[in-house]
């Protein structure tokens, strides 16, 4: 009687040690499939929207290589929704020293990039119809802004489309990309016909863009020559203390008006 209740025993036990097991092993796996769930392509649209977003500066940068780039500032905002879901932002850049006077202006359209594409996000930078009526609109308040649904209707010629995909683990982005092969129609200035451009989006939310512009005979004739500016954000602190920080004695007019010509273009549209 004693050896059968004991191997009984033995029998319960060694069900509930498995049905454990089997419990643990469920799950494990449930959890691991939760973590490890793909996001959505709207999920890597929202990130590169978000990530974009913000007051950042190429400070450091200017600091440490004055002759080949500016003290620059990148204000970018959310400024519209289309129906389908894709993100407007609204871009300019200016010099530090003078923020409020933009000399470059955009709307960037963010949408996931089409299923046939090996890519995650596409990125559309588009004139402005009426750029003067936008100037420093990020800075504005919400009721002095125009509405989204202006925004829409003021979205002009397409300038160029970049092709996001995620950065592979291990590098210190979390997106880059470019344009296609032999980027964009353009004739902006010093002759060139067409322009290429990089971006990526780093871990500590800076900015790395590059743009460039070339003839027909492939020679770059305007864009830095280096390497992608860096824009990275702004200080956590008042506005003023921001740009006066951020503030970088200019160098000479002449000095200015050729560093412009082979920097980059003043005006795009």
């Amino acid at each position: 009687m004693g050896t059968g209740s004991e191997s009984e025993m033995n029998g319960w036990s060694r069900a509930r040690n498995l049905v454990l097991k089997s419990m643990v092993l469920i799950g494990g796996a449930f959890l691991i499939k939760k973590l490890s769930k793909s996001k959505t392509r709207w999920d890597h649209a929202q990130i590169v929207a978000d990530a974009l977003t913000g007051d950042k500066f190429s400070q450091d940068q200017a600091s440490r290589d004055p002759d080949n780039y500016f003290n620059l500032r990148m204000h970018i905002c959310p400024a519209a929704e289309m129906v389908d879901g894709s993100r407007i932002l609204y871009f300019e850049q200016a010099f530090a020293r003078t923020p409020k006077k933009p000399f470059r202006q955009r709307f960037y359209m963010v949408k996931p990039c089409p299923k046939e594409m090996k890519c995650d996000v596409e990125l559309n930078s588009y004139a402005i119809r009426d750029s003067e009526e936008y100037k420093n609109f990020c800075d504005r308040s919400r009721d002095q802004r125009p509405r989204p649904e202006e925004v829409v209707r003021d979205v002009a010629e397409h300038l160029t489309t970049i092709y996001l995909k995620r950065c592979q683990l291990g590098k210190r982005c979390l997106y880059e990309g470019s344009t296609p092969p032999g980027g964009f129609p353009n004739s902006w200035q010093n002759g060139a016909s067409y322009c290429t451009s990089n971006i990526s989006i780093l871990k500590n939310n800076e900015i790395l863009t590059w743009e460039r512009g070339y003839d027909d005979n492939g020679n770059q004739v305007w864009g830095v020559k280096g390497g992608p500016y860096e824009f990275k954000p702004a200080p956590a602190s008042s506005s003023s203390d921001t740009f006066s920080s951020l503030y970088i004695t200019p160098p000479p007019p002449m000095s200015t008006e050729k560093r412009i010509e082979g920097s980059f273009v003043l005006q795009e549209q």
